[in-house]
This record gives structure tokens, C-alpha cells and sequence, in this order.
């Protein structure tokens, strides 16, 4: 029988092919309201990829070949050796194909998040939590339509998944456990996606890039708050065995992430086309970046590991027996005195208002035309 981790009966679970206790009589009035709010803010925050009202794909156009999508000090390539290799129009490329490897782990990710919601829905008994699994698939789906439709848009096609990244994805949707894949994927993972859509919509030089990510952070905020249920509910309540066993692979996760996500090895597919080794791109970039430069930042509230270790601490599951695996990078006590607010719930905030207003209007009109 799997560990599932879960103190509170809203996260009880069936097992994947009992699909007759789904249907059992006595199931269906024994819903929590736990994700009521959530549910119900569904349609506010509604948006359609295929729809220019929202976003429009078409609207100004952008040359990846001689326009950067991201600024230059946003590719460490480029601020190490390997720049010396490249001319100006080279560099342009391989700024862009970064940017291209980048938004194509998030599509990857995108996909996780799909795929592991459906599985939920799956297992999971209570009703509600079945309703809200479902709904983010929903939105899940939409989003892997957006960066799809996006990539397509400047490159024509993504860039294959990197390893590390792939591996964990397929252990967290497989997990038969329901602490692995609401910790994995809708705290870490979800953690990771909001630092790197905060700086995405911060930084972009990109129209269209920064349109689809705000719409996507409006989504993502409400996700992120699923899995802060679940802590909120199970983890006061773990057993000493029970927080060590979730603690002990929250952190192993993060050391993989911090040292395997974004590197050159990852990255290895865009170099051929400038003639670069990616071992060679590796070694350049070790001997530029240090330890410390890593540290510096993650001072940056931004920065996608430092919104990742905030969501596991003020989730209550970081304790001293984990705290210098991540206080070796971050201060542990700037973090904790910061609010409870995931960077970029302030975008997600106003674009919910925003598609808010747009869905009333479409509403009004739909009922004008009946």
C-alpha cells in the first residue's frame, strides 16, 4: 500500500482502477468545502489562447533573429567565455535559443501539471477535491496550449525536455503517494513556475511572452494555494517519522533542481548549430560563476529557487533537520519574516480583475444574443 502522507479526509484515496467506490452511494454528499472559493473563482479568471480578446498571437511582430527576448545579462552564456566565440548576430541566436530551451521546460512543465492534475482526479474520493483537480486540468491545458502556441509563434517547435527535469516530472505524476505529487508539483514545481513567470513578465522585451505569462499567473496563483491547503491541513498534524520522510525528499528534490535544471548538460541540444561542446560551455561557465555567485542571486525575490525554498518553509515543512541544506544559499530568517504571499500574486491579483471584467462583458453580450 502506498504512504500517502494525509491527515484530513478531503485527501483520501481510492486506488487508481477502483472505479466502482467513485460511484459508491454514500461518496457523492460527503464533499468537503475546502475548495469552494477556488472552484467558484473559476470563471473569473477564464481565458481562451484562440480568442485575440485575451491574448493575440498576431498582434506585434517580433524577429527572434535580431531581436532579443530576453535581455543579454539573462543568458549566462553570454557573460562568460563562451561570448568570445560567437559575433553579435550569434549571439542574438543563442540568447534567444536559451530563452527557446527555457519556455520549453515550462511547456514540458505545463504538461507535467496536466497529466499529474488528471491523475488526481484519478484517486482522489472527497468530491470537491475531485472538482478542483479537475478544473485545473482545465486550466492546465489551456496553459500548455498557450506556451505551445507561443513557441510556435518565434521558433516553430520546443526543444526536447532536459533530463533532470523529465525524470522528476515522471516520478511525480507515477507516485502513488498523494504527498509526492501535491508537494512535488504543486509546491515545488508550482513554486519554481511562479519565480520564473515573475521574472519572465518583469524582463521580457517580449509583448506577446510577457501577454501569455500573466495570463498564465493568473491561474497559477490559484494552484499554488491547493497545495498550501494540503499544508495547512496535513502537515501540523505529521508524524515525527511521517515530516522526516516528506522533508527528507522536499530537499532532495531541491538539490536536484538547484544543480540540474538549467545547466549546460541540460541545455546540450542548442549548441551544435555555434559550434560549441557543451562540456566545454560548462567548464566556461563554472569558471565564471561561483557558489557565491549563485547566493547573490538568490537574493533576487524572483529567483525561482528562492521562491521554491520560501513555499516549503512557510509551508511548515522545512525544520532544522533540513534548514542547512537550503540556509547554505538563502537567509533562512530574511525568509521567514517575509509575508505569505508567493511573488507574483500581485500580477495574478490584477489580471484576475482584469479577465474578470473581460468574462462579465462576455456574458452580458452572450445573453443580448439569445
Amino acid at each position: 500500500m502506498a504512504d500517502h502522507i494525509t491527515h484530513d479526509p478531503i485527501y483520501n484515496t481510492v486506488d487508481r482502477d477502483n472505479f466502482m467506490t467513485m460511484i459508491e452511494v454514500d461518496r457523492y454528499a460527503d464533499r468537503a468545502d475546502a475548495f469552494d472559493k477556488i472552484i467558484s473563482a473559476t470563471r473569473d479568471h477564464f481565458w481562451d489562447p484562440t480568442d485575440p480578446k485575451y491574448v493575440d498571437y498576431d498582434a506585434e511582430p517580433f524577429d527572434a533573429t535580431k531581436q532579443l527576448i530576453m535581455p543579454e545579462d539573462f543568458c549566462v552564456e553570454l557573460n562568460c567565455a563562451v561570448a568570445d566565440e560567437l559575433d553579435e548576430k550569434q549571439k542574438i541566436l543563442l540568447a534567444n535559443e536559451s530563452t527557446r530551451f527555457q519556455l520549453s521546460s515550462i511547456l514540458h512543465g505545463e504538461q507535467g501539471a496536466l497529466s499529474l492534475s488528471t491523475s488526481l482526479v484519478q484517486i482522489l474520493r472527497d468530491p470537491g477535491a475531485q472538482e478542483y483537480a479537475t478544473n485545473q486540468a482545465r486550466e492546465e491545458a489551456r496553459h500548455v496550449h498557450g506556451f505551445a502556441r507561443y513557441v510556435q509563434t518565434r521558433w516553430g517547435t520546443p526543444i526536447q525536455c532536459g533530463d533532470t527535469l523529465a525524470s522528476l516530472m515522471n516520478e511525480i505524476v507515477l507516485a502513488p503517494e498523494v504527498y509526492k505529487k501535491l508537494v512535488g508539483m504543486q509546491m515545488l514545481i508550482e513554486g519554481l513556475a511562479m519565480g520564473a513567470f515573475a521574472t519572465l513578465h518583469s524582463k521580457t522585451n517580449d509583448p506577446l511572452l510577457r501577454r501569455v505569462v500573466q495570463l498564465v499567473m493568473s491561474d497559477e496563483a490559484f494552484h499554488h494555494r491547493f497545495g498550501k491547503i494540503w499544508a495547512d491541513k496535513t502537515v501540523p498534524s505529521l508524524s515525527e517519522e511521517e515530516h522526516e520522510k516528506v522533508e527528507e525528499w522536499a530537499a532532495k528534490c531541491f538539490h536536484t533542481l538547484l544543480f540540474n535544471l538549467v545547466n549546460a548538460e541540460q541545455k546540450k541540444a542548442i549548441y551544435p548549430q555555434f559550434g560549441l561542446d557543451w562540456e566545454w560551455v560548462q567548464g566556461a561557465i563554472r569558471e565564471a560563476f561561483t557558489d557565491a555567485d549563485r547566493r547573490e542571486g538568490m537574493t533576487q525575490n524572483t529567483n525561482i529557487f528562492r521562491v521554491l525554498i520560501k513555499t516549503l518553509l512557510k509551508a511548515g515543512i522545512i525544520t532544522d533537520r533540513t534548514k542547512a541544506v537550503y540556509g547554505a544559499w538563502v537567509d533562512m530568517e530574511e525568509l521567514h519574516q517575509e509575508d505569505d504571499e508567493v511573488v507574483g500574486s500581485d500580477i495574478a491579483d490584477a489580471t484576475v480583475a482584469e479577465l474578470s471584467e473581460i468574462n462579465a462583458n462576455r456574458r452580458v453580450i452572450s445573453k443580448a444574443l439569445r
